[in-house]
């Protein structure tokens, strides 16, 4: 089980001043945001809180628009990877939350390519072909214990629910997205956490310059 807000913000309280200025905007600003998301109780709401929480995380400038933002996050969980000495992102995919991974990549409607098809986009007349070479994919990864490949692909699932509630694709407390919206949830609230604790574990790391920084 992933830290909480309070155990997090008890430590960070303890050891920001050692922090390096950026590190320690990234991870003030996402644990606001986890706080926030533990106090949530509809999942829409939570998910969304949670997602600010992993952006204030990773977000860095936003002034080179040539970088996809999946490109930005993937290359995030490859560092933290990399970081995670413990093991505690591993441990989250392989110990913890298994099934609710492999229920959300078999989930079409997580998948960006179905809704470009029915939203009439051209190229994705196939998009059944490419969602079951990406659900192989998927299963050969959790096959092979390859966690970075795992984290990517859940999270370019995560990515269309995100866009699906904050650009309004989607109807509060909507019955037709309750059960990809629960197990986001699940997903989120234990990875977010691990990651503003890996962070923690290495605050001195160098993790760029924080987007919008305090101007005073």
């Amino acid at each position: 089980m992933s830290a909480n807000y309070q155990h997090l913000k008890d430590r960070q309280r303890k050891e920001r001043e050692t922090h390096p200025e950026s590190a320690a905007l990234r991870i003030h600003r996402a644990l606001s945001w986890l706080n926030r998301a533990e106090q949530c109780e509809d999942l829409d709401g939570r998910f969304v809180f949670l997602w600010i929480a992993f952006n204030a995380a990773y977000s860095n400038d936003l002034g080179n628009l040539s970088i996809s933002e999946s490109d930005v996050f993937n290359s995030f969980l490859k560092r933290l990877m990399d970081l995670d000495t413990d093991k505690k992102l591993y441990h989250i995919v392989w110990q913890q939350y298994t099934n609710a991974i492999r229920v959300l990549l078999d989930n079409q409607y997580v998948y960006q390519p179905f809704w470009n098809h029915h939203n009439r986009v051209e190229g994705y007349d196939d998009w059944q072909e490419g969602f079951n070479r990406s659900k192989k994919l998927a299963h050969n990864a959790l096959a092979a214990n390859d966690t970075a490949k795992v984290l990517s692909i859940i999270f370019s699932r995560l990515y269309t629910l995100r866009n699906q509630l904050v650009h309004g694709g989607a109807t509060f407390n909507s019955s037709a997205n309750r059960d990809q919206m629960r197990d986001a949830c699940s997903i989120l609230g234990e990875i977010v956490p691990t990651i503003i604790e890996i962070m923690l574990d290495n605050a001195t790391a160098h993790w760029g310059d924080a987007c919008y920084p305090v101007v005073r």
